[in-house]
């Protein structure tokens, strides 16, 4: 099942997107639930009831977890040709361990970079000037769990959403760690909502981005380096992995930064990332 989380009527509400009939079911969650936790409101509450149906048309999305609880976990490197063109981009400060990574890299992004589908990105050229898009799978935690094993990883997830994993190259290869250049503002577009997680098939999901109508990105997860399993086994040794907790899964191929000259975003730039399964994420991108 896919479900929105939307403003609507003066509120911000919840409910089930039906496509076939452009609508979504709205439920009896309180606004204060949905405000704090979006879609996570749904993973221990009780079935909700439905109180109206609206187009969706009529409504404005929201990201489907509009402030995650605490920093969104990512996973760098996590496709073999993006690792092969990211490590010879001079921006990667892992490459001399190798293009391909041994063992997941794992870093993160704060809360406050989420904004939600049709939001701007916007570029601050006094801070950077190599704006960078990362079109990825984003899978919702729904049961908590601490050095969790691969074969029991899958029943601790809820669902998946679409990000956009926004990057300031010159400042990921100036200050060598990454949370700077994937922190600034209006840097993890989210939505425009969320799926469960049975509609995910995790072999065969389609991972693709346009900008401004050109195809760069065109992968399937069926290409991931280190599996969903395997980044959740890694991600919980030792880290109490909570219901909530977003983990973006890594971008295939295609960024900016691999071609020559880097094909960066600039303002009045159209990003459109699409998820087999899920959605279409579109995001213009503006100036500051």
């Amino acid at each position: 099942m896919k479900f929105a989380v939307f403003y609507w009527k003066g509120k911000t509400q919840i409910g089930r997107v039906i496509e076939a009939e452009n609508a979504i079911e709205c439920f009896d969650i309180p606004e204060a639930s949905i405000k704090q936790d979006g879609v996570v409101a749904l993973i221990d509450g009780a079935s909700p009831k439905i109180v109206e149906t609206v187009p969706i048309s009529e409504v404005e999305l929201l990201a489907p977890v509009p402030r995650p609880s605490r920093n969104i976990f990512c996973v760098g490197k996590n496709y073999h040709e993006h690792a092969k063109e990211f490590a010879s981009s001079g921006f990667d400060s892992s490459a001399a361990k190798g293009a391909i990574p041994e063992a997941p890299i794992v870093f993160s992004k704060l809360p406050e970079t989420v904004v939600k589908n049709g939001a701007a990105i916007r570029i601050d050229a006094s801070v950077s000037t190599a704006i960078d898009y990362e079109a990825e799978l984003a899978v919702i935690i729904g049961k908590a769990g601490r050095n969790i094993s691969k074969e029991d990883a899958l029943s601790h997830v809820w669902g998946y959403t679409v990000v956009n994993d926004v990057t300031a190259r010159d400042l990921q290869g100036r200050h060598s760690q990454w949370l700077i250049s994937k922190s600034q503002d209006t840097f993890c577009p989210m939505g425009p909502w969320a799926v469960t997680a049975d509609e995910i098939d995790l072999k065969d999901t389609l991972v693709k981005c346009w900008i401004n109508e050109e195809l760069r990105q065109d992968s399937n997860t069926g290409l991931l380096i280190f599996d969903i399993p395997t980044i959740i086994e890694a991600i919980s040794n030792g880290i109490t992995l909570e219901p909530g907790d977003i983990i973006a899964t890594g971008t295939p191929a295609g960024v900016g930064i691999g071609f020559n000259p880097p094909k960066y975003l600039e303002p009045g730039d159209k990003v459109r990332v699409e998820i087999g399964g899920i959605g279409t994420l579109e995001n213009p991108v503006e100036a500051y």
